[in-house]
């Protein structure tokens, strides 16, 4: 596994390693002046040292010479070495490469597995460093199983890194304001259902029994689900939301016989401005439960205006009438002005009114007010020049002769 060098070498190279270490452990001056002190007490020369520091690497700590804990050490000094060669090699000549070109799917690859591959490159580096040294079978058994843990928890990484980036990408092709609000929420659900079967994935293959685990889990499980499941239930109901669409934000609604224009779409809640400029906030789940009228998806919105005139209106003035109402489409803007958008009649007679029933329609683009009243004025102007009246509650009173001459005397 490992490449032969001669033990002249290796001893140069690990007697340096240990001043290196000392250098860093110490400032400069003081490990010089540690070395040169044990040097001049001990008698030795520079020369005498490097005679005896084969001996040296022969002694043993913890059942390993210092040489194979000096190789274990220059084993991770290497594989750190690498990490920061392919961090310079990508950056400075794959990270350029990449950015180039027009296909976004290599921009993906290269951010999911960059910083993986590092993780993955010094968990091998120090998995080999530990297994080359003598340990007791228990702490081996400790390390191995460390190992398959974090090497399927970066695989997991990988796969979540992926899923985010396609998603994002997936996303930005159908943005609008409500799916940019909601794919936070998708994201983190994936990652955590990512992150999930990952952990089960690797406490399974160090022989942990995932039945029996969730069994243990079980009577907590219950208990946190009753207690999270009107949470539950509204994060379903934010996922309904966005993939029905019964609606988007700045769509005007009716729920509940509440009506106003969406202004956000959370997690738990669904929040609406009613024409009063009040926020009504309705939980996810009761929105998606009640019957929603979506008024901003209707082509045209349909006016109906109930209209009286005095009961001294004649049939040719009640006709007249009716013809400069249907007319009225014609001279304002954003109104229907199709016949068939348009009616005009005569419905019914009321205690104190001749009642017309007036119905057009606004087109999608009209303000619904605004053109409510240019509409509402041109009937005043056009009845008013006609000379229709508009009824107003009246009460007509028929007196018998004989009651008349009795209140005559009486005010006598």
């Amino acid at each position: 596994m490992f490449l032969t060098i001669s033990n002249g070498v290796m001893q140069i190279i690990l007697m340096f390693l240990f001043i290196y270490i000392i250098y860093l452990i110490m400032n400069r001056n003081f490990s010089l002046s540690v070395c040169f002190y044990i040097i001049q007490n001990q008698g030795y020369s520079i020369k005498c040292l490097i005679k005896k520091f084969p001996a040296m690497l022969e002694r043993e700590i913890w059942g390993n010479t210092l040489e194979d804990w000096g190789i274990s050490i220059l084993i991770i000094l290497g594989t750190i070495v690498l990490m920061k060669l392919i961090s310079f090699l990508s950056r400075k000549v794959l990270n350029p490469f990449i950015t180039r070109t027009n296909n976004r799917l290599d921009d993906i690859i290269y951010y999911s597995l960059e910083s993986p591959v590092k993780f993955a490159i010094m968990l091998l580096g120090i998995w080999i460093a530990i297994h080359r040294l003598v340990s007791p079978d228990s702490f081996v058994k400790v390390i191995d199983n460390a190992y398959k843990i974090l090497i399927i928890l970066d695989i997991t990484w990988i796969f979540a890194r992926l899923s985010s980036s396609l998603l994002q990408i997936y996303w930005g092709r159908q943005s609008d304001g409500q799916n940019n609000k909601m794919m936070p929420i998708i994201r983190r659900t994936i990652l955590v259902i990512v992150w999930i079967i990952g952990l089960v994935m690797a406490l399974s293959n160090i022989g942990v029994n995932i039945g029996a685990l969730l069994g243990t889990l079980g009577i907590g499980g219950i208990a946190f689900a009753l207690a999270a499941q009107d949470t539950v239930k509204n994060v379903f109901g934010a996922f309904t939301i966005l993939t029905d669409k019964p609606f988007n934000i700045g769509d005007t609604i009716r729920v509940d016989n509440i009506e106003g224009t969406v202004i956000d779409v959370g997690v738990r809640s669904t929040k609406i401005m009613d024409y009063n400029k009040r926020i009504i906030t309705f939980p996810n789940y009761k929105v998606t439960d009640a019957s929603i009228i979506n008024i901003s998806s209707e082509p045209m919105r349909r006016v109906v205006l109930k209209l009286g005139l005095t009961y001294n209106t004649t049939s040719e003035k009640m006709k007249e009438a009716l013809n400069i109402l249907k007319a009225i489409p014609k001279r304002i803007e954003n109104v229907s002005s199709k016949p068939s958008d348009t009616t005009a009649v005569f419905t019914e007679y009321t205690d104190s009114a001749l009642n017309i029933m007036y119905i057009y329609f606004i087109e999608k683009q009209g303000d619904i007010l605004m053109v409510t009243s240019n509409v509402n004025m041109e009937i005043l102007d056009s009845f008013n020049k006609a000379g229709i009246d508009f009824a107003f509650p009246t009460r007509t009173i028929y007196v018998e002769k004989d009651e008349l001459a009795d209140l005559a005397k009486e005010k006598k």
